[in-house]
């Protein structure tokens, strides 16, 4: 508004100027005409730097915005949906839409090393009572590069295991639904609060190191267990490591490993060990051409438990292809079990093939699809086969 005043006054002025005296020559409107561009230029000038020390510019230049969004589209059959048996309630076509997550950014650069970043994100769409939904905080941290090629990030984050935790706008992956062994081994996406280091090993490695908040549940359940850094039991923590090769282009191989002394937070009355858990995953993400492929192994041991939850494993292989630039096509085949430890009583594995395609309309949004058969011992009524349709953006 200050520069459109300054500019509108400036040439009103002149434009009366030039209309009390005679008609001027060609030479001499050229001369006005470059005393105006002086004078704006200088005006110019003078506005953009009042308006960098004192109206707030620095401050938007350097606060980013982002997020990214997904809709689905379900129709998956229970296979014994219409069993008379079956406890399965409602559609047993299992035909769904659904706003799954609608997320935002919001960065700050305060200097050339120290920076902000947050991530916030509504769930299905109507969050509140009795609501589907969730308003969520999953990341606001502070990172500092205090060396080179070396940051310490402080706050709440995601923490760095395998490789999909991190890294989950829909453009970076196949399939309207996020991988399964994600979800049910290593509770994706998962966040905690505290600090960690991280950083590059000369060109070919890349590590992480991390003490947090952790898990609180005494039946061994990951995902319901992550307490989300909301007034958290923070009685155990957890120490999280991961280190990755990436000296070969396109190629991403790594190793993490979890500790925490006691995922019950105290609650376990078995020995000194009981609630201990340890977290091991291995990952392979690799791109060549058009080829890629995607393989992940998790495995969680619990000590003390005896509900079968002691031992929970899981692993997928999810070979790919881009026909083009914009076309691409997949195939994941998962297993998993959250029950094969001792108390076990049954076969409890879950087996899961998924296959589709992804069309990128730009680099990133995209448009979904995939078929589904899942076979889960030994509850059969969540067996479900069935299409997806989703799409998906991020800016």
């Amino acid at each position: 508004m200050i520069r459109k005043s300054l500019l509108a006054s400036t040439i009103a002025m002149t434009s009366l100027s030039a209309a009390a005296a005679t008609t001027p020559t060609l030479e001499e409107l050229a001369a006005q005409l470059r005393t105006q561009q002086a004078q704006i230029e200088a005006l110019t000038a003078e506005v953009e730097k009042k308006g960098a020390s004192g109206t707030g510019n620095e401050w938007f230049r350097n606060t980013t915005l982002g997020g990214y969004g997904e809709l689905h589209f379900s129709h998956n059959k229970r296979t014994k949906g219409n069993d008379a048996n079956s406890p399965v309630k409602g559609d047993p076509n299992g035909d769904s839409i659904d706003f799954h997550r609608f997320v935002l950014f919001i960065g700050h650069q305060y200097s050339d090393t120290v920076r902000f970043f947050s991530e916030l994100e509504l769930e299905h769409s109507l969050a509140g009572e009795s609501k589907p939904g969730e308003v969520e905080l999953e990341q606001a941290y502070i990172e500092w590069d205090y060396a080179q090629n070396h940051r310490l990030v402080a706050g709440q984050f995601l923490l760095p295991i395998g490789y999909f935790n991190e890294t989950h706008e829909p453009e970076t992956f196949y399939g309207v639904e996020r991988p399964s062994v994600e979800g049910e081994i290593l509770g994706a996406v998962w966040w905690e609060g505290g600090a960690m280091a991280k950083g590059e090993l000369g060109s070919a490695f890349k590590y992480d190191v991390a003490a947090t908040s952790g898990l609180n549940d005494p039946t061994g359940n990951m995902r319901s267990g992550r307490q989300k850094v909301a007034k958290a039991n923070a009685e155990d923590h957890a120490y999280t490591a991961r280190l990755r090769y990436v000296g070969v282009p396109g190629l991403d191989v790594g190793a993490t490993y979890q500790r925490q002394q006691d995922i019950t937070q105290g609650i376990c009355a078995g020995g000194d060990k009981c609630g201990q858990a340890d977290l091991m995953v291995g990952h392979v993400a690799w791109k060549q051409g058009g080829l890629g492929l995607r393989a992940v192994y998790a495995e969680w041991e619990v000590e003390g438990l005896t509900n079968g939850a002691g031992d929970q494993w899981g692993w997928y292989v999810e070979p790919s292809y881009k026909i083009t630039p914009k076309v691409g096509v997949f195939a994941r085949y998962s297993e998993w079990d959250k029950s094969d430890g001792v108390g076990s009583t049954t076969e409890s594995r879950s087996e899961q093939v998924v296959a589709g395609a992804n069309f990128w309309l730009t680099e990133r949004v995209v448009f979904k699809f995939d078929v589904i058969n899942e076979n889960n011992t030994p509850n059969r009524f969540d067996d479900k086969e069935g299409y997806n349709l989703g799409v998906g953006y991020s800016f």
